[in-house]
């Protein structure tokens, strides 16, 4: 290989490499490190030869045949997402408050929509059916780029950490680069005159595609495409944060936006 030909070579290979890198480190990074998982079953083992020891208990059949391991959950805290435990209650709140005689959730956490219908009743709307029987909690097959309702019918809407998904094939939907502004545009073809929408999304420091996770939105983008509605309130959740704030700060980067729109 002669001297111009490495070069190209090097050229070519080094961004490969570096892109190749960058992608198997995030996959690591989302993974427990394979030595803690050997010290976690190691813990486990010696546990339970401890209990063998020690049992007494004729009441209840012991057998490795049962073994069940449960290695993450010996912690000194309550493990807790500060995020969905926040999201959920601040959307379930407003729903509360506002007391609207009925409430569509479109595509937001099935936890979240239960809870909310035991107070409220309410209709789920998601591409996946839901296999469960609860009083008051109603179940309506559709596509948030296709919402099966008339224009200016629904007078209480709440769609929770899912606009951002739309386009980017994370559950199985189509490809599509304004997944994110079409899934908008029919939410508020669909929502009455008066009535309220709950929504939360990720922020950024500028608009961002974390393929295929999310989109992150900036406050002004937000804002321009709810233009046509009427902000009643927003509240954000910066990373490592633990309760909701009410400004928006570009410099904090990532974190989360929750919003109240009325039509």
């Amino acid at each position: 290989m002669n001297y111009f030909k490495k070069i190209k070579y090097k050229i070519l290979i080094i961004p490969f490499i570096k892109r190749s890198f960058l992608y198997y480190q995030n996959i690591i990074k989302q993974n427990p490190g394979i030595f803690k998982k050997i010290s976690l079953h190691k813990y486990f083992s010696n546990e339970f030869k401890k209990y063998q020891k020690i049992n007494n208990n004729k009441n209840f059949t012991l057998s490795k045949e049962y073994l069940k391991l449960c290695l993450f959950d010996k912690t000194d805290n309550t493990p807790l997402d500060p995020l969905y435990i926040l999201q959920d209650s601040w959307c379930a709140k407003k729903i509360f408050e506002n007391r609207p005689k009925h409430h569509y959730d479109i595509g937001s956490s099935v936890e979240m929509v239960g809870i909310i219908s035991q107070f409220v009743p309410t209709t789920m709307i998601d591409i996946r059916p839901i296999d469960l029987e609860l009083n008051n909690l109603y179940f309506k097959k559709g596509n948030i780029l296709n919402l099966p309702f008339e224009n200016n019918s629904l007078e209480s809407i709440s769609s929770i950490c899912v606009i951002e998904h739309i386009g980017l094939g994370r559950y199985g939907d189509k490809l599509d680069p304004f997944g994110s502004e079409k899934a908008i545009k029919e939410i508020k073809r669909v929502l009455a005159p008066e009535g309220n929408l709950y929504i939360s999304l990720p922020i950024d420091n500028e608009n961002k595609v974390y393929f295929n996770a999310h989109r992150a939105f900036t406050r002004e983008y937000i804002l321009k495409l709810f233009q046509s509605l009427k902000l009643i309130e927003e509240k954000y959740l910066y990373k490592n944060g633990n309760k909701l704030i009410n400004n928006y700060d570009q410099s904090e980067g990532f974190g989360t936006g929750f919003f109240h729109f009325k039509k």
